[in-house]
């Protein structure tokens, strides 16, 4: 479905989106300056094509600001620190703010030390966990990070949900962009399913199972299950078990099945790690190394000879380009819903 000429889509410049949103931000009490940054990190998530986690959940920010889950004059500060390794407080305080500002502590940690982690307790969602990927990496950092969540995936053999779909970053530098794996444990996001609902697009694997237990590729019917399913089965199972345990160790904040005893998703944990690969000997070789790695991936033979294989984040520049160019597609009833706000 080509979204740009469906009539169940507006078509809107990015310079207004970022306007619209930092007006209402301010509106609803965030400090000038961080109703702008908020503003520009979600208009950016929309720009690279991740909806479902920029202009299809303004209007949940919004609410979790009246409900009181999300405070927008706290930030996040240090409340311990031993050497390289820091744990921080997000104070209840909006998360891709928070996100924005321990991802810039730890690449200063990892200018200093060579690699820095800050584990952040009491934050809200952070959106877009690519978001502080594509910042670290292409200022030259590696970066590594996780995020827990409200129960929302059950474990492998199991039908409630226990687990959250933690969504894990791993970002590399590439020439002046990056290579970004943004992904979720659950074989769909929340967010993902949502954005084909609007389209009205099945799956394209299936993503869960509906109420009877049947696998599903129908978005909506795994939402209403709550039965998303494991990426690799048993194995993203168990690593969505284990980044709860990190994250919550670390930070020394909530884990998922205390958050999910709150009844909404607020106070989560995550971790930020950057490695400043300058430090490593190899450190000339690198961008050969990686062009190597690169060039044999993109020789793989597709199985549509009409597609291309593609790195992660691949897809990003060319989705950018194009909403740049055209504008930010967005269904009128979520539009509508944040010119109401």
């Amino acid at each position: 479905m080509n979204i740009t000429n469906s009539s169940d889509f507006l078509l809107i410049p990015s310079e207004d989106m970022k306007t619209d949103f930092s007006r209402i931000l301010i509106r609803y009490g965030f400090p000038e300056d961080k109703a702008k940054m908020c503003a520009a990190i979600l208009t950016d998530n929309s720009l690279d094509g991740v909806y479902s986690h920029g202009v299809n959940r303004f209007a949940r920010l919004i609410e979790n600001v009246r409900n009181g889950y999300v405070k927008p004059r706290q930030f996040a500060a240090c409340k311990s620190s031993v050497g390289n390794i820091e744990q921080w407080d997000g104070k209840g305080g909006v998360g891709p703010i928070n996100a924005h500002l321990c991802t810039e502590r730890v690449m200063h940690l990892a200018s200093q030390y060579g690699i820095g982690c800050v584990a952040l307790a009491n934050t809200n969602h952070w959106y877009r966990g690519g978001t502080y990927g594509w910042l670290s990496a292409k200022a030259g950092f590696v970066f590594i990070g996780w995020s827990n969540t409200i129960a929302n995936m059950p474990p492998w053999g199991a039908v409630d949900p226990k687990l959250g779909n933690n969504p894990l970053v791993i970002a590399v530098p590439y020439g002046r962009e990056a290579i970004v794996l943004d992904m979720a444990m659950s074989q769909y996001s929340y967010g993902a399913l949502e954005s084909h609902q609007l389209k009205g697009e099945k799956l394209g694997v299936a993503g869960g199972y509906d109420l009877s237990g049947n696998l599903s590729t129908d978005p909506a019917a795994i939402s209403e299950s709550q039965r998303t399913l494991p990426i690799g089965y048993w194995k993203g199972s168990g690593l969505s078990l284990l980044l709860d345990i990190l994250g919550t160790v670390l930070s020394g904040g909530l884990s998922t099945a205390e958050i999910t005893k709150q009844g909404s998703e607020y106070n989560v944990s995550q971790v930020f790690i950057a490695i400043d690969i300058k430090r490593l000997a190899n450190f000339k070789s690198l961008g050969f190394v990686i062009d190597q790695i690169i060039s044999d991936y993109h020789h793989a033979i597709p199985v549509d000879p009409n597609k291309k294989v593609r790195y992660p984040g691949e897809q990003v520049l060319k989705t950018r380009a194009q909403n740049i160019a055209l504008g930010i597609p967005v269904h009128k009833d979520v539009w509508k819903k944040i010119t109401q706000l």
